[in-house]
């Protein structure tokens, strides 16, 4: 079984993209392929053109976060200093990402008692270290409280847009990344399913083009529209969706028939509902059914 097939896709630099996918849909081994972790059987993963195994300077270039694990007796200073020594960089790095992270005041204090959220920064320091173009991350705001994560949401914002690095972003956390990324790469079974900006993925989206409206004369609204020839659908909570008009014309029939309105908008769709549209049926975490082995 293949975890990845015929996966391509290119992440810009200046911006944060969010890598989206069902559980078992091949996001890990990709970040792996991508860190050369794992060796693809075939195609490439590059950092401008270049495999990580034949960049001249890896440290410098990329910088990952694919797990936390540190040695518990040292502190979050003493971790970053040894990673310095084992890349040849000076330091005094180690004190600046320290910084970055919010985590100078913690620098002293062994990194097996952090608290989850405190664990996930240090990671973010050491993926730092070599000040690198190119940041990979897996899951980087689990175990931040709000404070963290909406902390985390502006860094990597300003790693992007202000610093110009590449920011790559796996996550399950679907608000989050609506509120931090620029661009989406959603896969499911190991292949691309869409990728694309935000306003790219709702205009895709189903519902993309329609209107909803409320109004205490819904019925007479919805006869009038429809003699014109528009689709009109009744919601469960008495509210119209109008298909195939703009708000401006909604609003422009309803004003010259006298028609009150209490709302009317573009419906948009959010991340959460264009992911599950996209992906509905691609979870690869259910247990096999009765009488079924493993593949």
């Amino acid at each position: 079984m293949r975890a990845v097939s015929d996966l391509g896709f290119t992440v810009e630099p200046g911006s944060v993209t969010g890598f989206l996918g069902p559980n078992g849909a091949g996001k890990t081994t990709t970040l792996r392929m991508l860190l050369g972790l794992v060796r693809p059987d075939s195609g490439t993963a590059t950092f401008d053109g270049v495999p990580y195994a034949a960049l001249p300077a890896p440290v410098h270039t990329v910088g990952a976060v694919l797990e936390t694990a540190f040695h518990p007796a040292r502190s979050g200073l003493n971790h970053l200093r040894v990673y310095c020594r084992a890349a040849g960089l000076p330091q005094e790095r180690a004190d600046a990402v320290l910084a970055q992270v919010g985590l100078t005041d913690a620098g002293g204090r062994r990194a097996g008692g952090y608290s989850l959220g405190m664990r996930q920064r240090l990671a973010l320091a050491t993926a730092l270290l070599g000040n690198p173009a190119v940041l990979v991350l897996d899951e980087p705001a689990n175990g931040l409280d709000p404070e963290g994560i909406q902390w985390l949401r502006g860094f990597l914002r300003y790693l992007a847009h202000e610093e110009g690095r590449t920011v790559l972003v796996s996550s399950h956390l679907l608000s989050e990344v609506e509120q931090t990324v620029d661009r989406v790469v959603i896969v499911g079974a190991g292949r691309l399913v869409r990728e694309g900006s935000m306003d790219q993925l709702r205009s895709g989206a189903e519902g993309a083009g329609t209107v909803l409206v409320r109004s205490p004369q819904a019925a007479r609204l919805a006869e009038l529209l429809r003699a014109e020839g528009v689709q009109v659908s009744a919601g469960e909570d008495g509210g119209l969706t109008v298909h195939g008009r703009s708000s401006a014309d909604v609003g422009a029939r309803a004003f010259a028939a006298g028609v009150e309105l209490h709302e009317l908008r573009p419906h948009s769709s959010g991340l959460e509902e264009i992911y599950f549209q996209l992906t509905a049926g691609q979870e690869q975490y259910a247990a096999p059914a009765a009488g079924e082995g493993t593949r």
